[in-house]
């Protein structure tokens, strides 16, 4: 299912961070999520070194925001839930029977949260939609009675800067 060129351009993306999600006004979401590539210019820390662990520490590179990535606004005037899981937890259970479109940004016709907002919620006035967003560290699942509006964001815009993490490996 596609939403726009916007919904597709954040699909097209290899990885996301999130960099902020707040709500401006009650009930309201806003969540802005930064593109993130492979860098092969960019340095690894490096650790205390087994030799054994050496071979290990060939080709790779940090993932991590460089010049030119894309920096998503998504917004929603009111959603009905939202919930945020640290992603190594949340990649962890049995997703089998769960029917989405997407890669990044997911639109399910079929999930379990769907099933628990179904089940353990009521006085919904319309048909609720779950999207979902897999940044790295972070899953976020949103539900809604409306479809989020997108947008590019500049450099120059109010971005806030991502938490960095220095790793050594």
């Amino acid at each position: 299912m596609s939403f726009g060129t916007k919904f597709d351009l954040l699909n097209s993306v290899k990885y996301l961070y999130l960099c902020k999600l707040s709500e401006p006004k009650d009930n309201s979401l806003r969540i802005v999520v930064e593109e993130a590539v492979d860098n092969r210019g960019g340095a690894i820390i490096p650790g205390s070194e087994r030799p054994e662990l050496a071979a290990l520490r060939t080709d790779i590179f940090p993932i991590e925001p460089v010049e030119g990535c894309k920096i998503f606004e998504l917004s929603w005037n009111r959603y009905v839930a939202y919930l945020v899981t640290e992603e190594m937890v949340g990649s962890c259970g049995n997703y089998e029977d769960e029917d989405y479109s997407g890669n990044l940004f997911r639109v399910f016709t079929k999930s379990h949260f769907l099933e628990h907002l179904t089940r353990d919620t009521g006085a919904h006035t319309e048909p609720i939609q779950h999207f979902k967003l897999a940044c790295l560290n972070h899953l976020i699942d949103i539900a809604s009675y409306e479809v989020p509006s997108i947008r590019l964001l500049a450099r120059t815009d109010e971005v806030p800067p991502r938490i960095e993490n220095t790793r050594k490996l």
